[in-house]
């Protein structure tokens, strides 16, 4: 199976600034789900399980799009596996919500959802995040979800190669020069724009407005991507 992301790298998905790439994924999680009604798993631990993200995910693709939604919850409770795991084999796709990337990376591994989520993503389940849910597979990403403010590199989970900064448009001097100091390759996602990767290679950019950059810290080059491989 074909092994997906889709990594935005911010927006309001209330106010439907990234409407042009969540019609992308709702269009490919229906292919997925073939005859099935298609349904999106959505996981808000970053934004330590806020309710009303949730609710906006699903008025937005239950609402526009006819997905059905269900949402993990993990923060300060216990966790039925099997019921969790059940949520897991019905999704058509994964859509992981902005906020503290350290905190959620860490919050996934201590309650096992990890494990859940590597074997979706293993299974060809579609992975989608925004902000935090962009970067979090990645090797290093840029971030301040330590010290609210003050950016820096902090290590993903590697499933994919690489750095990259979300919100680039914001970030893009500070990004740049760590970039250019330390010789990296990095990927920087605007507000409104989305990588899709496949099997660990860059396939394409959605743009609901914003760019996907690719950074050459050895020569300073700086490349606004849409396809990568035809």
């Amino acid at each position: 199976m074909n092994k997906r992301i889709i990594a935005i790298g911010g927006g309001e998905l209330k106010t439907h600034e990234t409407l042009a790439i969540d019609e992308y994924i709702a269009r490919e999680a229906k292919k997925a789900a073939g005859a099935r009604r298609a349904c999106g798993l959505f996981i808000p631990t970053a934004s330590h399980d806020c309710m009303p993200y949730y609710n906006t995910f699903h008025k937005v693709y239950t609402g526009l799009f006819d997905i059905k939604t269900d949402v993990a919850l993990i923060c300060n409770r216990d966790i039925d596996m099997g019921k969790m795991r059940a949520k897991f084999e019905k999704a058509d796709f994964i859509y992981v919500g902005g906020g503290d990337t350290v905190y959620m990376i860490k919050a996934w591994s201590e309650s096992g959802l990890l494990t859940l989520i590597k074997e979706a993503y293993e299974r060809g389940v579609i992975l989608c995040g925004l902000s935090a849910g962009a970067i979090c597979w990645f090797e290093e990403m840029y971030s301040d979800s330590v010290i609210e403010g003050e950016y820096a590199m902090h290590s993903g989970l590697g499933w994919l190669e690489g750095k990259i900064s979300p919100h680039y448009n914001d970030r893009t001097l500070d990004f740049d020069k760590i970039v250019l100091y330390n010789k990296y390759r990095a990927w920087g996602l605007e507000n409104n724009a989305a990588l899709e990767i496949v099997n660990g290679q860059p396939i394409k950019s959605i743009s609901a407005g914003g760019k996907v950059v690719i950074l050459d810290g050895t020569s300073g080059e700086k490349v606004v991507k849409t396809e990568f491989i035809s």
